[in-house]
């Protein structure tokens, strides 16, 4: 979009749509694209809440002077985030606008210190404290680590919107609509899902404690930096990061294997085979030398059960497992019901690991562990078939407890 498109009287979304980055933080797949999200409330005092990634500066410069006008000024900068991909454009705004106040708390100044080395005109806010633009006052809440150490949320009391930073945000660009009333939120979904569980996950504690500490505001609308802005049912994200932080599962399971000459693989279809005949619907298998990383976290993040195979390479886990086990261990995941599988050439190791490390996560481990020898004979695929039967179950039970609650 090439204008700024209203929220409420005065309040404006100058935001930009980003369809050319491949990869997210150099590391996570964009192939719908991704907004960076950016808005201006135009009272008595002009604010600016946060800026946009550097390599869309110009174009966001040009809608914010269509919006202000030739001799418009912009008198505050609000910075609810720091990383890079909304505060990028802050040198610009501060080079078009010298007299704008930088509105932070402690941890914003050195932030903005490091990356940009401006140390002037920075206006330091704690929590609770609030800022007087004329017909509306901005209320500052710090929520640190969702998910840096300076990221705090905006609210305005008037038209009682919460601008939340990267919280309640998602990938995928916004195509013509901006609004929740206007979107498939179906698709956007799935985004704020691959979003949660790639970026996010690990601090789910103190997303839990954010939405605690935030549980009495009376939210209209919410305005996140990245993906849909919230307006007719805000609800919607808020119970959403509520049940992805909370590491609520469905019912289902994730198969992720890796598979050098086709012994894990095959052992992978076994166990998905009969998952599907104990009763369970929801299965997706994922090569894990195929399937990207993010794509992987998010489907065992999201289902109860989690089956993990590998070959044994250079005495460990095969690579690409190996990096998503890493991944998964350092975001503590909780609430999963866990088995693992794998064959060797000889001497094995790879399975052990898996072994080491689902045991020592806070899930329910399924034995028994299969290794095979080579190929997996009929001895390892009965206990193939013991394994993924006691997922199913156990799979099962936590849907009844879940129901129960």
């Amino acid at each position: 979009m090439d204008r700024p498109i209203s929220i409420t009287d005065n309040v404006y979304w100058i935001g930009m749509n980003d369809r050319e980055t491949h990869l997210f933080e150099s590391l996570w797949p964009l192939p719908c694209g991704v907004s960076y999200n950016s808005y201006i409330i135009a009272d008595e005092k002009v604010a600016l809440i946060d800026t946009v990634k550097f390599t869309v500066t110009s174009p966001y410069l040009d809608k914010i002077r269509g919006l202000l006008g030739g001799k418009g000024k912009i008198d505050y900068l609000i910075v609810n985030h720091m990383e890079p991909d909304h505060s990028g454009s802050i040198r610009a705004i501060v080079e078009a606008f010298p007299d704008i106040k930088i509105v932070g708390n402690l941890k914003t100044a050195k932030f903005l210190e490091n990356f940009y080395g401006i140390t002037e005109n920075i206006y330091i806010v704690d929590d609770g404290d609030e800022l007087d633009l004329g017909s509306r006052k901005l209320r500052f809440h710090l929520t640190p680590m969702v998910h840096w150490p300076e990221t705090m949320m905006t609210y305005d009391t008037k038209d009682r919107i919460l601008f939340s930073g990267d919280a309640f945000g998602g990938f995928g660009s916004l195509d013509g609509g901006i609004f929740d009333d206007e979107l498939n939120i179906g698709f956007y979904e799935e985004e704020i899902s691959r979003y949660y569980t790639n970026i996010v996950a690990k601090y789910s504690p103190m997303v839990q404690t954010a939405l605690r500490k935030l549980s009495s505001l009376d939210v209209k609308i919410v305005a996140a930096t990245h993906g849909p802005v919230w307006r007719s049912n805000p609800e919607y994200i808020i119970n959403y990061y509520d049940r992805l932080s909370s590491m609520e599962t469905v019912e289902g399971a994730a198969v992720i294997y890796g598979s050098m000459y086709g012994n894990t693989k095959k052992m992978a279809e076994r166990v998905a085979r009969i998952l599907s005949e104990e009763g369970i619907e929801n299965i997706r298998i994922h090569d894990a030398s195929k399937s990207h990383l993010s794509y992987l976290i998010n489907d065992a993040w999201r289902y109860r059960g989690l089956v993990i195979g590998t070959p044994t390479y250079n005495t460990g886990v095969f690579p690409p497992v190996n990096e998503f086990v890493n991944f998964l261990s350092r975001s503590r995941i909780k609430n999963h019901v866990i088995g693992v599988f794998g064959s060797c050439g000889w001497g094995g190791g790879g399975v052990k690991e898996l072994e080491s490390f689902a045991r020592n996560s806070a899930c329910t481990f399924v034995e028994p562990v299969v290794e095979a020898m080579g190929a997996p004979k009929e001895e390892d695929l009965q206990k193939l078939d013991e394994m993924a039967r006691g997922i199913a179950r156990e799979i099962k039970q936590l849907s009844c407890r879940a129901t129960s609650l």
